[in-house]
């Protein structure tokens, strides 16, 4: 999931104090790094987003490696979140930043929501995978969930999540499903959203 309150883009505003060539230069460095990690993401229409995800059997090296890699992608893309179709990988793993300075790494190993709150909010989301983050929706979520997984060991593991981070945890979990979050949006911003894909083909 894309933390849609930054700048997705990399720009700053100047002052005129500002060294403008030194500036420039950050900028254009920032801007290579997020593109190197969003030529790592799968992008809207790639089918292994709409493929449900094979639960994790074996908590290995390979899965750490695994996790690493979705870590270091989502932070350089600027995200708060990833799941491993968005890398390429079938297995039923997401990552996150649920707290909220957005520091402290989650990492879910099979989640399954079993429980969410009557109570729904809606909120703009956006999502590394549509659009590479430039795309934001409203969406529907509840306000409040619980989450039963394992972690990195296979250990069980609960979660409780609420507000932010509640709507964070569904969209992860939803990408583990096969489900985006223009899924969930109102059918008129569903529409836009895809013509705004469609005119950058």
């Amino acid at each position: 999931m894309a933390a849609h309150q930054h700048d997705h883009d990399g720009a700053h505003v100047h002052g005129p104090e500002c060294d403008h060539d030194h500036d420039h230069e950050a900028d254009d460095a920032e801007r290579e790094y997020r593109a190197a990690a969003f030529a790592q993401v799968r992008q809207f229409g790639d089918p292994i987003l709409r493929t449900p995800t094979l639960a994790v059997s074996r908590f290995d090296q390979d899965l750490r490696d695994q996790v690493g890699r979705m870590v270091e992608i989502m932070d350089a893309a600027g995200g708060v979140g990833i799941a491993a179709p968005q890398v390429g990988s079938l297995t039923r793993v997401a990552v996150m930043l649920l707290d909220e300075e957005h520091e402290e790494l989650t990492v879910l190993c099979n989640p399954r929501i079993v429980w969410r709150s009557d109570d729904e909010e809606e909120g703009v989301e956006g999502c590394l995978s549509i659009g590479m983050a430039s795309i934001a929706v409203n969406v529907m979520r509840a306000s409040a969930v619980r989450v039963e997984a394992q972690d990195l060991d296979g250990s069980p593991l609960e979660i409780e999540a609420e507000g932010y981070a509640a709507r964070i945890v569904q969209h992860e979990v939803d990408h583990l499903d096969g489900v985006l979050m223009i899924d969930r949006t109102a059918a008129d911003e569903r529409r836009e959203a895809l013509r705004s894909l469609r005119s950058r083909d």
